[in-house]
């Protein structure tokens, strides 16, 4: 749905000469999707990475390469930032313990904060609300 508020949002309103001489081609728009689809990039980092097709033209994977903008999906990698997070948020700890699961989502942001939203969103979800069941059954 973004794709086409974004697509949409570029070119001005039903001038078919805009559509034709757009620098995004439908072939290089489904190389994006594809890069969302496989999880090389989260939909936030793919939002970047248009703004960027639209102003050069260029392929979406050229961009996500050149800028480093892959997704983070090591759980390892990921799970120091899940501590540091959770180690600076305590009150965050503590409202999940007391039963406000929805405090999981705050370390979450501070995780994808800190990976600069390169991280996976789905899997520091996971990793955070694992390592907050560890803390609350101690």
């Amino acid at each position: 749905n973004w794709v086409m508020s974004e697509l949409l949002r570029e070119l001005p309103g039903d001038d078919e000469r805009a559509i034709a001489q757009a620098k995004v081609t439908p072939s290089r728009l489904a190389g994006l999707l594809r890069l969302i689809d496989d999880g090389t990039i989260s939909g936030k980092i793919a939002k970047t990475v248009f703004e960027t097709m639209v102003r050069t033209g260029e392929d979406a994977i050229a961009i996500v390469r050149r800028e480093g903008l892959t997704q983070v999906a090591d759980a390892g990698a990921l799970a120091s930032m899940v501590a540091s997070a959770i180690a600076g948020n305590p009150r965050a700890v503590e409202d999940y313990r007391k039963g406000k699961t929805a405090a999981s989502k705050a370390i979450v942001g501070h995780v994808m904060k800190a990976s600069g939203g390169r991280a996976n969103p789905a899997l520091v979800s996971r990793l955070v609300e694992e390592e907050l069941e560890k803390l609350t059954k101690r």
